[in-house]
């Protein structure tokens, strides 16, 4: 039998006590839409799942519009998935919109069109996944319920493990470490989780962190080490965006956003647009596979065997 690979070490650090990081979130947290009173569950799913992977800046526009044109899960269930697509507009990873509008139509059908209030009801709902279900626990019902985003575990990472950036993948000590962490009252633990994901945005940045802004720099176990540089830098995939298959889908999908209703767009046309923006590393197979991608993915549809294409 071979042995079990251990998972990431995860170092104790000093302990951090939530009242700090929540006093400075009272004092320093944005004022997003989402955030105000009245905002109900949906709203939040809908802000959770744009935000993944893409900026807050970008994300607020595009929710704004959505809300105002599908403010509840029947009216988004009901929405043409084009022009979903249309509104999801540059925001990327757009099998996002598709999952939403899959979501949408299960909490119409199993749940009366009313967001479920279980974690586990919630992690059953078309991509949704744990830190999402925790993020509505928490941010649309005032619960005790594990929220970590990118920006909380560096934050916890670095204030408690002494490392400059969280392991690539969360490990369950990573976990356990942060559930820990959480007060245990639900105000308490929501306002924390908030907090903390803030702090993370925009003092504790991934690149050039505000130390002297922190609120935790006195009890800070990266800061204590000598902030030493990235130990998982090895294990981090970087890869350039031009000339990259996602690129190309982007291209893709931009064109087909630009042409009306009902309107297609030949293959030709979409092989130009393609090799185009390839950056000198023009593959020749690229444009059927972008097109064939895209068609298994439910987000281009083709009534004439692939010489025209459209939005769903």
């Amino acid at each position: 039998m071979s042995a079990v690979e251990p998972g990431p070490v995860v170092r104790p650090g000093p302990v951090v006590e939530p009242g700090p990081v929540v006093d400075w979130y009272r004092r320093h947290a944005r004022d997003l839409p989402w955030r105000r009173p009245g905002t109900g569950p949906y709203a939040v799913l809908v802000c959770e799942v744009m935000s993944q992977q893409t900026p807050v800046a970008r994300v607020e526009p595009v929710w704004r519009e959505w809300m105002r044109r599908w403010p509840d899960p029947a009216a988004l269930a009901a929405a043409p998935t084009a022009q979903v697509l249309r509104v999801w507009g540059r925001l990327g990873y757009p099998r996002r919109a598709l999952r939403l509008i899959e979501a949408a139509c299960a909490v119409v059908a199993k749940h009366g069109g009313a967001l479920p209030e279980g974690y586990e009801e919630l992690l059953a709902l078309p991509g949704v996944g744990p830190y999402t279900a925790g993020a509505v626990l928490a941010f649309a019902h005032g619960r005790r319920a594990l929220a970590l985003d990118t920006n909380a575990r560096r934050v916890l990472a670095r204030a408690v493990g002494g490392t400059a950036l969280p392991p690539p993948s969360l490990g369950r000590a990573e976990r356990e470490r942060a559930e820990a962490l959480l007060p245990p009252d639900d105000a308490g633990a929501a306002q924390w989780s908030a907090a903390v994901m803030e702090l993370g945005a925009l003092v504790c940045t991934a690149r050039d962190p505000r130390c002297g802004e922190c609120p935790w720099r006195g009890r800070c176990a990266w800061v204590a080490a000598g902030r030493p540089p990235d130990e998982h830098a090895a294990r981090r995939r970087r890869q350039a965006w031009r000339g990259t298959d996602r690129q190309a889908r982007g291209l893709v999908m931009a064109r087909l956003r630009g042409v009306g209703p009902g309107e297609r767009v030949s293959w030709e046309e979409l092989r130009a647009a393609v090799t185009g923006g390839a950056g000198g590393r023009a593959d020749p197979r690229r444009p059927e596979r972008i097109l064939a991608g895209l068609l298994a993915d439910g987000l281009v549809a083709t009534d004439d065997d692939g010489a025209t294409y459209r939005l769903p």
